[in-house]
């Protein structure tokens, strides 16, 4: 894929993968709350997305793309061998793989995906004249303390609303391709998931999420769906955004990168490659069908108006 520039910009970024940045905080305790994401959960709202950011999004009028413009090649994630990634700092490697265009670290690519969710998402709040406060991205190794709790390697990729950052630890993606997630477009695609989970925090979707649940424990599997479907269609949102407003050049083999690697994550294929029966029971991210179907919806309207799975699974808030 290709950026609109070479700018990193470093000062959202936590790199705990040497110790450093922990946060103090211990297990979950009062007060504290759930993380949105995580691969292992088996994976684990409404319409309320604002009706002035629902505005703005229908109103505006973004140039069309046709998907073509050159990109880099989809590859493998690149893990680096010296401590997930801290074999030179962020600082000294990142700029050279923007400035070159080819991100030969997964780390890099990252970040410069999410400076550039928090520029896209940033022109949309203010266009409604709102400001919106940024998560931050968080690498760690092996383990780590959050506002959410303790979390490890086989939580996968995760947002934590109580300290408002994006986790990731890169030994993930040796799991996400024996999923058959490939390319490094769908490593994009899982930041911008995440992404999607802030904004459903920042907008209260979280909280009224979190609230019906507690209503109603027999559906609280359903409500989880429905958050991760919404996140996945804001996902996609993002992609055709940055993609229209000139962010990111996304090619046709990377959006498939993307929709494949949503449905590869999906409840039903997790629970076969795991030898279990699927029980639609215990689905708390949505299937592989619902999964891609929810990220496609999303890039192909652009519109965070198509983005209300509660209301089309018949859920309310």
């Amino acid at each position: 894929m290709k950026f609109d520039d070479d700018n990193v910009d470093l000062s959202g970024v936590d790199d705990r993968r040497d110790g450093r940045g922990a946060s103090p905080t211990g297990g979950i305790g009062p007060g504290q709350v759930a993380m949105a994401g995580g691969l292992s959960k088996m994976l684990g709202g409404g319409a309320g997305l604002t009706i002035v950011i629902l505005l703005v999004l229908a109103m505006c009028s973004f140039g069309g793309s046709d998907g073509s413009a050159p990109g880099s090649d989809a590859g493998l994630f690149q893990v680096p061998d010296s401590a997930q990634g801290v074999n030179g700092s962020l600082a000294e490697r990142c700029p050279q793989d923007a400035a070159d265009g080819f991100f030969e670290d997964t780390d890099c690519l990252l970040v410069k995906s999410y400076n550039e969710a928090n520029e896209v998402w940033q022109e949309v709040f203010s266009q409604a004249g709102q400001q919106l406060t940024t998560p931050r991205l968080a690498f760690f190794d092996g383990a780590t303390r959050t506002a959410c709790g303790p979390a490890d390697t086989n939580v996968g990729p995760f947002y934590c609303p109580g300290d408002q950052r994006i986790y990731f630890d890169l030994g993930f993606s040796r799991q996400l391709e024996g999923l058959g997630v490939q390319g490094q477009y769908a490593m994009v695609y899982i930041m911008a998931h995440e992404y999607g989970h802030h904004l459903q925090n920042v907008l209260g979707i979280e909280r009224q999420v979190r609230r019906a649940q507690q209503g109603d424990s027999r559906g609280a599997n359903n409500y989880s769906v429905g958050m991760e479907l919404q996140a996945d269609c804001l996902a996609g949102v993002w992609g055709r955004l940055a993609n229209d407003m000139g962010n990111v050049q996304i090619t046709p083999e990377e959006f498939r990168q993307a929709s494949s690697a949503a449905a590869a994550v999906g409840d039903d294929r997790i629970m076969k490659q795991a030898g279990g029966q699927v029980n639609p029971e215990r689905f708390t991210h949505g299937s592989a069908k619902q999964r891609e179907y929810w990220y496609t919806r999303g890039y192909q309207t652009g519109d965070i108006n198509q983005c209300d799975t509660f209301k089309e699974l018949g859920l309310p808030l």
